[in-house]
């Protein structure tokens, strides 16, 4: 059933939180009704994933960085030195910033999987119609967005198994900073990351989210209030300069993506130095899924 705006602003407004438990938790966010036309969907009441990961998956609590291009396997030797034990990977995607990756081969990545490091594979796929970032607005998504999501998806999985990334591997679409309070920006960005989903679900991988807290993080949580089917399982959120934390973020609700459904990405761009080796990186808490190397 399609719902209407002002049946769809009272849901957002009306859906309670629900403390351990079980009794209703005053909500900490509103949706304005701006917001509220950015997630026009068919669903169900909303409700987050919060089972607990079946057998298959993978999963890790803990440190990881993520660096443009992917280091040597000499470097990742030597970093076996630091706090770090998971590792975020740009394998692929049109709006990647560092395309050439002379490293990144199913070589690299059986090698640093035996080191004992988790992996976080990251897809930059289109990016929103309203993305902030200049250098990314060659790559906007365009007229057709659940196909676009649909084909790039499946470009996803293609590249994940080309280097022995296995099913029931997460693959993290990262969706740059963009202004989710524009109604048809944002639903052509949602409904390209929907497609996205489904798409990945579909070959038996497990759909992740990697933005900003406050725009696409926040867009995604809107949308769960709204129930809107073919969310990602798994929430990677920016936010810099804080303390790393998972479920004290204001713009998700304390009980959704969870357990072992959330990554902070805390800092960024720092210069760290381990084992003799230096890395400008990303610094992440982690507990979430990591990749299955076959």
């Amino acid at each position: 059933m399609i719902i209407g705006l002002v049946g769809l602003a009272l849901s957002l407004g009306a859906l309670p939180a629900t403390a351990a438990d079980g009794a209703p938790k005053a909500t900490a966010m509103k949706a304005t009704a701006m917001e509220v036309t950015a997630v026009k969907a068919t669903a169900t009441r909303g409700m987050a994933e919060s089972t607990q990961w079946g057998p298959e998956v993978r999963t890790f609590t803990g440190w990881a960085f993520d660096v443009c291009r992917a280091p040597s396997l000499d470097s990742m030797e030597r970093w076996r030195a630091s706090n770090y034990q998971a590792l975020g990977v740009y394998f692929g995607g049109r709006g990647r910033a560092c395309r050439h990756q002379p490293e990144l081969n199913r070589t690299w990545t059986r090698q640093v999987n035996t080191m004992g490091w988790g992996m976080l594979p990251v897809y930059v796929g289109s990016q929103s119609p309203c993305v902030a970032a200049q250098h990314k607005k060659g790559v906007r998504i365009g007229k057709y967005p659940w196909g676009q999501g649909v084909q790039e998806a499946r470009d996803a999985v293609r590249r994940a198994a080309a280097l022995a990334i296995a099913r029931y591997s997460p693959l993290y679409l990262d969706m740059e900073a963009y202004n989710y309070r524009k109604p048809k920006c944002a639903h052509t960005t949602l409904t390209f990351v929907r497609a996205w989903n489904r798409e990945v679900r579909r070959y038996g991988y497990v759909p992740g989210f990697y933005s900003s807290a406050d725009s696409g993080v926040r867009h995604m949580e809107i949308a769960r209030r709204a129930g809107v089917r073919d969310l990602p399982s798994v929430m990677w959120f920016a936010r810099w300069n804080r303390k790393p934390h998972l479920y004290r973020e204001p713009s998700l609700w304390k009980y959704a993506w969870h357990p072992q459904r959330r990554i902070h990405q805390y800092a960024g761009n720092v210069k760290e130095r381990h084992g003799g080796r230096t890395m400008v990186i990303d610094r992440n808490l982690v507990s979430a899924p990591v990749a299955r190397i076959g």
